[in-house]
């Protein structure tokens, strides 16, 4: 008489442990020469070929550092595959108002944060302070004020820059529907 062992699943095999199962599994070990651990990253062997190589995390590393997408292509093949992809995915643009679900304080974008700071000012500042921060900071680094100082140039590009970023925020929020 055949001895009958109950197992702990109760005819479910989803309740047992992950790694609970007896057969072996198959490791793929990295494709690089000489290497030993399990290759897990597929990279592909040449542009536009479904053959690939399985490499480990760091053979996978130095694989992607040294790829080139356009490789074997002439400049203008380049040029004309790049512009195809970028209008294949003109529909995955983000759309311009969800702009403010960027990093920030949730009611500013990542642009008007950097453009606060431009201005030297908080978060939280208002408009009137935007505006009263850009006429002290574009009087002290107008190229009027300081002929020659190529830095004060570029701080007022940057002035002013940061505050037409502001504005058009600004703008953007207070615009009604007629």
């Amino acid at each position: 008489m055949a001895r009958y062992s109950r197992s702990n699943d109760w005819g479910f095999p989803r309740w047992r442990g992950y790694g609970s199962g007896r057969e072996t599994t198959q490791v793929r070990i990295c494709d690089r020469h000489g290497c030993e651990e399990p290759g897990d990253c597929p990279a592909p062997k040449s542009p536009n070929s479904p053959e690939r190589w399985y490499f480990c995390a760091t053979h996978a590393g130095e694989y992607n550092r040294g790829w080139n997408y356009f490789e074997g292509l002439s400049a203008e093949d380049a040029a004309a595959r790049e512009a195809q992809e970028t209008r294949d995915t003109s529909g995955y643009a983000e759309a311009k108002h969800y702009g403010w679900g960027g990093s920030g304080d949730g009611s500013r974008s990542r642009d008007e944060m950097r453009a606060l700071d431009v201005l030297e000012l908080e978060s939280d500042a208002d408009f009137d302070a935007v505006k009263l921060a850009w006429r002290r900071l574009a009087k002290a680094n107008h190229p009027d004020v300081r002929p020659g100082d190529a830095d004060a140039a570029v701080r007022f590009q940057a002035i002013q820059a940061a505050y037409e970023v502001l504005r058009a925020a600004e703008d953007r929020r207070t615009w009604r529907p007629s």
